[in-house]
C-alpha cells in the first residue's frame, strides 16, 4: 500500500521542511472567511508543526475554482518561480484539495502538497498521546488517505494478482489498496472499542461519585488548558499554539464554598474541522455531552472572537449538546487587551450573568467564575423520597449502582427510599 498521502517525511530526524502557505479566497462564495485572519491562522496551522518552517504566506483571490487544477494557469506559473525561488518542498492549502487537484499541483510546482485536512490531521498524528487518540487519528489518516485513491493516479491503473481463472481479470491496485485500508480500518476499529469499553467503565465508575462535571470547551488556543491549570494545578501542556491539547484531562477540583467537581479539558474546536475527525474524536468529547455545565473558553482579544464562538457553538450543536445544559461563556485574555478595553469587557460581562471575563494568566475574574459555577450547581443534586414495589426490583438495583439511596425502609408492597439526585440521574431513573 501506498504511502499515507500526507505524510511529511521526517525519517531522517528533524529536518526543517520549507513550506509555502496559501489561503484561495473564493470570491463565489457566500460564506468565505476574512482573508488575512483566515491565512495567519493558516500559518499558526503550520507551525504547530515543528519540523516546518514557513517560508512564504500569501492570500490567493479566485473567480471561481478550477476543477482540475484549482487555481488558473497564470498563477500557477507565478507560484512556480516564487516556489523555486525559496527552494519550497511542501506548499499548504488552507482549503479543500481533490485528490485529482492535488496530483496536477504536485506535477506543476514539483512539490509535495497537504490541504488543510490533511495538515490537521499531520498535527493531530503528531500530537496524540493516548492510546485511544492515538487510534482515533489513525482511523481518521485512513479515511482520508482513502479518498484520496483515484484512477488518475498512474501506479494505480496496473493490475495486480490473479490468473483470470475466476472472474475475470485481476484486482486492479486501487482496489487493493482500497481493501487493505478497509481491513486495517476494522482492525483499529475492534481496537478503539475495547478502549471506549474502558472508557465506558471509568465513567461508569465516576457517575457513582456524586461530583458534577465541568467541561472546558473553545476555539483552539483560547486558553482553556492555561485555565485548567490554573484552577487544579495540573501541568497540563501550554503552548501559544494550535492543538496544543487533543487529548481530555480531569481534575477532581473542590469549589470555595461549593461542592467538588470534575473538571475536564477537551481538544480546541476550529474552523472546518475535517468530517473525519468530527466522527473520530466523538468519544473523547463524550465528556463534553455528560458534562452538567460547560464553560465556553473564548479568547476575547482576538479580532475573529464572533466567528469563533459562532464556530464552536455550531461543533456543540452537531455532537448534540443538550440545549438545557447550563453553558457559561468565559472572556479569557483579558490581559491582552488595553486596559480601558479590558475594563469595559469586564463590566460588560457583569450585566450577564451567563457572561464572566477572566484572565487566566493573572488570575482575575476566577473568583468570580468558580461562584458562578457552585452557585449553579447549587440545587443540582436534591433529596427525594420515592417507593418502589417488589417487582421494581431493576430499578431499586440501578439506584444502588449510582449510590443515590441514603436511606431504606421495606414496606407492605415494597422498599421506601430516600435518595440524593441530580436532574440528569432522576431523568434516568424515569426512563428505566
Amino acid at each position: 500500500m501506498s504511502k499515507t498521502p500526507f505524510q511529511i517525511d521526517n525519517t531522517d530526524g528533524p529536518r526543517v521542511t520549507r513550506a509555502w502557505v496559501l489561503h484561495p479566497e473564493i470570491r463565489s462564495d457566500p460564506d468565505r472567511r476574512a482573508p488575512q485572519p483566515a491565512l495567519e491562522e493558516a500559518v499558526a496551522l503550520a507551525h504547530a508543526l515543528p519540523q516546518l518552517e514557513v517560508v512564504g504566506a500569501e492570500v490567493v483571490p479566485l473567480r471561481k475554482v478550477d476543477a482540475g487544477k484549482l487555481f488558473g494557469k497564470g498563477k500557477i506559473a507565478d507560484l512556480h518561480d516564487a516556489l523555486e525561488v525559496a527552494e519550497v518542498e511542501l506548499v499548504l492549502v488552507d482549503g479543500t484539495v481533490s485528490p485529482v487537484q492535488q496530483r496536477n499541483l504536485e506535477k506543476a510546482w514539483g512539490v509535495k502538497l497537504l490541504d488543510r485536512t490533511g495538515l490537521i490531521l499531520e498535527i493531530f498524528s503528531d500530537r496524540a498521546a493516548t492510546r485511544e487518540g492515538v487510534l482515533q487519528v489513525e482511523m481518521a489518516a485512513l479515511n482520508y488517505q482513502r479518498t484520496r485513491l483515484v484512477r488518475a493516479w498512474t501506479h494505480l491503473e496496473r493490475q495486480r494478482g490473479g490468473l483470470g481463472f475466476v472472474g475475470g481479470p485481476g484486482e486492479t491496485q486501487i482496489e487493493a489498496d482500497r481493501r487493505a485500508i478497509d481491513e486495517q480500518l476494522v482492525r483499529l476499529r475492534r481496537q478503539l472499542d475495547k478502549v471506549v469499553k474502558t472508557r465506558a467503565l471509568h465513567r461508569a465508575a465516576r457517575a457513582k461519585v456524586p461530583y458534577p462535571i465541568v467541561a472546558l470547551v473553545g476555539y483552539t488556543n483560547a486558553g482553556k488548558s492555561t485555565l485548567f491549570n490554573r484552577l487544579t494545578g495540573a501541568d497540563v501542556m501550554v503552548k501559544d499554539m494550535l492543538f496544543a491539547t487533543l487529548d481530555p484531562t480531569m481534575r477532581s477540583l473542590a469549589l470555595p464554598d461549593g461542592p467538588e467537581i470534575i473538571l475536564s479539558d477537551t481538544v480546541g474546536f476550529i474552523s472546518d474541522l475535517p468530517t473525519e475527525l468530527v466522527a473520530a474524536f466523538r468519544a473523547t468529547l463524550e465528556e463534553v455531552l455528560a458534562a452538567d455545565i460547560i464553560l465556553h473558553v473564548r479568547d476575547i482579544s482576538h479580532a475573529e472572537t464572533e466567528e469563533q464562538a459562532h464556530d464552536v457553538r455550531e461543533i456543540l450543536t452537531s455532537l448534540g449538546v443538550a440545549k438545557e445544559t447550563r453553558t457559561f461563556e468565559v472572556w479569557n485574555k483579558l490581559d491582552l487587551l488595553p486596559p480601558e478595553t479590558a475594563e469595559a469587557m469586564r463590566q460588560r460581562a457583569e450585566r450577564d450573568p451567563d457572561m464572566i471575563a477572566i484572565s487566566a494568566i493573572t488570575g482575575a475574574g476566577l473568583d468570580r467564575l468558580q461562584t458562578a459555577v457552585a452557585e449553579a450547581l447549587q440545587g443540582a443534586v436534591r433529596v427525594a423520597k420515592i417507593s418502589l414495589a417488589f417487582s421494581e426490583g431493576r430499578k431499586r438495583a440501578w439506584l444502588f449502582e449510582q449510590d443515590v439511596v441514603e436511606k431504606e425502609t421495606p414496606s407492605e408492597t415494597g422498599f421506601d427510599l430516600v435518595v440524593r439526585w441530580s436532574a440528569k440521574q432522576e431523568a434516568q431513573f424515569q426512563g428505566l
